[in-house]
């Protein structure tokens, strides 16, 4: 059985991490071959995805968020690489390996990808490496020990941030007028100006100015 299997990491230590894992894999199991392809920026991972859905089905994916935006600013982040993902191929299998351990933030990727395994870099070793892989493929989830401690502590924190939500943030991020937002987002003024106010809230942003919640959204890895 052959496994189409796409590699999303700007670090080559974790692409080569990965496909190291593959291969010890594939070592064990004579009826498993992976065909890897590898991208290491959002617009590289936009190209190899449109060309898979228009050849053949993609079965397995490994993915970086904290990415540098598409060139046309349609990609903000992996999260958004994630949810193209889920919405092209029914029955890929995601697995997303981040440095980001904020509760909103993982909550924020929980909830738009719905990984099938959600790790942490500085939990990630080859040998949960290698169990994350075989959960996923025997249709099972994976979750690294500072993922399930997380995830405990989300449970009584439900906040998350949708798409037109980052999308806010990261126009701001670029410079974007608030009275030039709804000609951009397709959404009234007032609309938007609400979904600030409640950003301001999520990250506890005490002054009005945009600079402050655009500091903590990146730090937190929205933009």
């Amino acid at each position: 059985m052959t496994i189409n299997t796409l590699i999303i990491d700007d670090h080559p230590l974790i692409v080569e991490a990965n496909k190291i894992a593959l291969k010890k894999l594939a070592s064990i199991n004579e009826d498993i071959n992976f065909s890897i392809k590898t991208a290491n920026s959002c617009d590289s991972a936009v190209n190899i995805i449109d060309n898979f859905s228009k050849k053949e089905s993609l079965n397995l994916v490994f993915l970086d968020i904290r990415l540098n935006p598409s060139k046309d600013g349609k990609i903000i982040s992996g999260e958004d690489l994630g949810i193209k993902i889920r919405n092209q191929f029914q029955d890929v299998k995601i697995i997303v390996i981040t440095t980001f351990n904020d509760n909103t933030r993982l909550n924020s990727i929980l909830k738009s990808i719905d990984p099938d395994s959600l790790m942490v870099k500085n939990d990630l070793t080859p040998k949960n490496l290698i169990k994350a892989i075989e959960a996923v493929l025997n249709n099972d989830t994976y979750y690294c020990k500072t993922t399930s401690k997380l995830i405990r502590a989300l449970i009584k924190n439900n906040i998350t941030l949708d798409d037109l939500d980052r999308r806010i943030i990261y126009q701001l991020s670029i410079g974007t007028k608030m009275n030039e937002l709804p000609d951009i987002l397709q959404f009234s003024l007032g609309g938007i100006e609400k979904r600030k106010r409640r950003l301001q809230d999520i990250f506890n942003v005490s002054s009005r100015d945009d600079r402050q919640l655009i500091h903590i959204a990146r730090e937190k890895g929205f933009i």
